[in-house]
C-alpha cells in the first residue's frame, strides 16, 4: 500500500498518463511557474514582516515648531 490506498503501480501508471496528456516540456514548464510563485509568495512574507528603510526614504515630515513661553506675574 502506497499514499492513502494508492500502491506505486497505480502511481506509476498515473504519472504515465500524465506525461502523455502534456508532455515533458510542459510539465516542466508548469513546474517552474510552481516554483517561481511559491519563491515570490515567500519573498513577499518577508518583506511584509522587515520594515524597509527604502519606503521611508524620500519623505518628508511637515513639523511645525512651537515656542513655550511661560510668563509669570508676581502679583504683591
Amino acid at each position: 500500500m502506497g499514499l492513502g490506498g494508492i500502491s506505486i503501480w497505480q502511481l506509476a501508471i498515473i504519472l504515465l498518463i500524465v506525461i502523455l496528456l502534456f508532455g515533458t516540456k510542459r510539465l516542466k514548464g508548469i513546474g517552474s511557474d510552481v516554483g517561481e510563485a511559491i519563491k515570490g509568495f515567500r519573498k513577499s512574507m518577508n518583506d511584509d514582516e522587515k520594515p524597509s528603510v527604502e519606503e521611508h526614504k524620500g519623505e518628508t515630515l511637515d513639523v511645525q515648531a512651537e515656542k513655550k513661553t511661560e510668563s509669570t506675574s508676581h502679583k504683591d
